[in-house]
């Protein structure tokens, strides 16, 4: 090793001018000096750094810091830490680092094509490396003790001296030496000292200095470099700011905070795996999944998982990863259809996880419950064995999507029939997971769906206590089946616990319900102010968010609570107040067929019998399937006259198809056949009213979903 590393080879690129020559001088460094270094090398095995120094010049004609950087070396390479740093505590660094500044900036202008002038001061490449890798080292060791602050100061000083002795970077030609070695693993040392420290700041300042200066650094490092920087950022709890204006590049896209600098770097780190410049890293797409996930971005991440190379994943996996993109950004069809690929016969048909995904995916679409039943059903069939702790989020994704699809059932003995099935699926899941809490939640309300109010209660409880009381919807849903038990004072205390235990924020759906549950007990002035809170909530949350609309964390939409307001004022025949209330929600634009209905209601209290059916009629135009409309049209065309009789009542069969749980269908249908003296129709439908009307909770169980 000494003799590899002696002065003869040191100077070599000045005094070696053909290669008979570089022979005879190495065969005579071997002949000549190898029992003076083995000298050397006893010597400091004994401990006796002084003599080894001493035989070690002597021997290979070096100066003192390069001996003591070759022992330091030596003792480092042998596991001494601490008498490796004490052999590089003998060279003073303040006197070598300006002969090494100097004679790196000679030899960078000479590369660079410039005329070099040899002075005094000036010192080979190699021993330039030698010395530099000496305070590496020493770093190194320092590391190792513990002494990080002292280990950064020294490590901090190797990119100083090529910093100011190369302000234009290293030279290409110099790629692949010793001295672009060290200085790679110096400008990666750095910052990692700065973390082990604790000082993130500084650390951030490092990484930034590493990306932004120009070492030379091969793509293997600068890659590594960029993603232990990109780590920090998304993970280190630390503010990082902007790059400084210095960095900045005009025109170019500037990060705002940690998040954004993480991402581009990820980005970054992907256009490098994908032009083949570092290999595949499979950890560097979860972390980006994870940071374009909390900024919801989660359309750009399918945009990053169709960019990546074929091969990288298997084409089932890519379509998973694609189809939980979609499915989180809102785009559940196109969710479906890419997972429909990847369940197909030619590639993984029986594949649960994708099944599951699906078959939610499917539940939350109404027109694509009937897919959602059969992906449920293969789930069933395939959670055997290994996967076996799915049978019971295959049971309850079923049993939800038997419920959707009973809500699109043709019949009466159909939709009868497939609420049987999801209830016995439900309560197998259950069984089978005593501790999910939505699979709890869905038993419950599929109970309460089915006049199941008891069992539906202590779902309900068990939903809250499962939940810690953290779950607006556990809360709504205890005080909604209390209001079906017509319990409406339980049911607002419970709305007031809830109330108490929300940040105010998130309260909007907690206030609507509680203004409809004091309507029921008959409390207008109290609702009124109910939901003139809600109503100053939603407008704070409209004016933070810059939409109107439900989203972000907005639950009620301001145009909602117009209605209701609009609502309540035609119930105590304050038209003016009603129709102002209906202005601001027909400005609004959204749920024009709600605000049609609550328009044709206030017409309908006012005794205005045809601008209220032209209301009506307006309403279903936008949306054919809106409930209310239908049946208040009903309602207004019975009492037209008996010519508008079969008309009235196509209206209210279509209502009870879409919800035949509507008591207010229900009656109106019975006062038709009333009038055409069906009164054996008539008395099933005002039993069917009564009863329905006696379990009617003051909102429907769907809005928890």
């Amino acid at each position: 090793m000494m003799c590899h590393c002696s002065r003869e080879q040191f100077m070599f690129e000045e005094s070696m001018s053909s290669p008979e020559a570089a022979n005879a001088s190495m065969d005579a460094a071997a002949s000549g000096l190898s029992a003076k270094t083995m000298e050397g090398e006893a010597k400091l095995d004994e401990g006796n750094i002084e003599e080894a120094e001493s035989s070690l010049r002597e021997a290979l004609s070096l100066n003192f810091e390069e001996a003591r950087a070759l022992l330091g070396r030596l003792e480092y390479q042998r596991g001494n830490v601490e008498a490796a740093l004490q052999v590089f505590d003998g060279i003073d660094i303040t006197t070598i680092v300006p002969r090494m500044r100097h004679s790196l900036a000679e030899r960078g202008r000479h590369r660079r094509g410039r005329s070099r002038t040899e002075s005094g001061q000036s010192i080979s490449l190699h021993a330039a490396s030698l010395l530099l890798e000496a305070i590496y080292l020493k770093a190194k060791s320092l590391q190792k003790l513990g002494r990080l602050n002292d280990a950064a100061q020294e490590c901090r000083s190797i990119l100083d001296t090529i910093d100011s002795a190369l302000p234009q970077g290293i030279p290409e030609s110099w790629s692949g030496s010793k001295l672009q070695d060290i200085v790679s693993k110096a400008v990666e040392l750095l910052p990692e000292l700065y973390k082990e420290a604790g000082l993130y700041q500084e650390a951030i300042s490092a990484y930034r200095r590493a990306l932004l200066n120009p070492w030379n650094l091969d793509s293997e490092c600068s890659g590594r470099i960029q993603k232990s920087f990109a780590v920090l950022l998304l993970y280190g709890g630390v503010e990082a700011g902007a790059p400084s204006l210095a960095a900045q590049v005009e025109g170019a896209f500037t990060p705002k905070n940690n998040v954004e600098e993480a991402i581009l770097l990820f980005q970054i780190l992907l256009r490098k795996n994908t032009l083949r410049k570092l290999p595949w890293d499979y950890t560097i797409m979860e972390h980006l999944s994870f940071a374009l996930s909390i900024c919801g971005q989660s359309y750009a991440l399918a945009q990053q998982f169709e960019e990546v190379l074929p091969g990288t994943y298997g084409r089932s996996d890519r379509w998973y990863n694609l189809a939980l993109c979609y499915s989180a950004a809102g785009q559940g069809k196109t969710a479906v259809n890419v997972l429909k690929k990847s369940l197909s016969h030619l590639e993984r048909p029986n594949d649960v996880p994708s099944l599951l995904l699906a078959a939610k995916l499917c539940v939350e679409s109404p027109d694509l419950t009937r897919d959602g039943v059969e992906y449920g059903r293969r789930a069933i069939l395939f959670s055997e064995g290994k996967l076996g702790y799915l049978k019971g989020r295959s049971r309850h994704l079923l049993g939800a999507a038997l419920g959707k699809e009973a809500r699109n059932a043709k019949s009466d003995a159909e939709r009868c029939a497939l609420e049987d099935d999801a209830l016995r699926t439900l309560q197998d899941a259950v069984a089978i997971e005593k501790k999910d809490p939505y699979a709890i939640l869905d038993f419950g309300m599929e109970s309460a769906e089915k006049g199941d109010l008891s069992t539906a209660l202590d779902c309900a409880k068990s939903f809250l206590e499962l939940t810690g009381g953290s779950s607006i919807i556990a809360w709504r849903f205890l005080a909604l089946v209390l209001s079906a038990q017509q319990r409406h004072v339980d049911a607002e205390v419970v709305i007031n616990a809830a109330l108490e235990e929300t940040a105010k924020w998130e309260q909007a759906e907690l206030l609507r319900t509680k203004g409809k549950l004091q309507l029921a007990q008959m409390q207008t002035s109290e609702a009124i102010k109910t939901f003139m809170l809600l109503l100053a909530l939603v407008q704070a949350q409209r004016k933070t968010t810059g939409s109107s609309s439900k989203n972000g964390g907005d639950s009620v939409s301001e145009v909602e609570v117009w209605q209701d307001l609009a609502g309540v004022y035609t119930s105590l025949s304050q038209w003016r107040d009603a129709e102002m209330c209906l202005e601001k929600a027909q400005a609004f634009k959204k749920s024009p067929a709600a605000t049609w209905f609550q328009t044709g209601y206030l017409y309908e209290c006012r005794g205005q019998e045809e601008q209220a059916m032209a209301s009506y009629n307006n309403a279903l135009c936008v949306d054919p399937d809106h409930v209310p409309s239908q049946v208040a049209l009903g309602g207004a065309l019975k009492r037209s006259g008996s010519k508008a009789f079969p008309v009235a009542r196509s209206y209210l069969t279509a209502a009870l198809r879409l919800e035949p749980k509507n008591y207010l269908a229900w009656f109106n249908l019975g006062l038709v056949h009333e009038e055409e003296v069906r009164l054996k129709d008539a008395a099933a439908c005002f039993q069917a009213a009564y009863l329905l009307e006696q379990s009617a909770p003051v909102e429907k169980f769907s809005t928890l979903r």
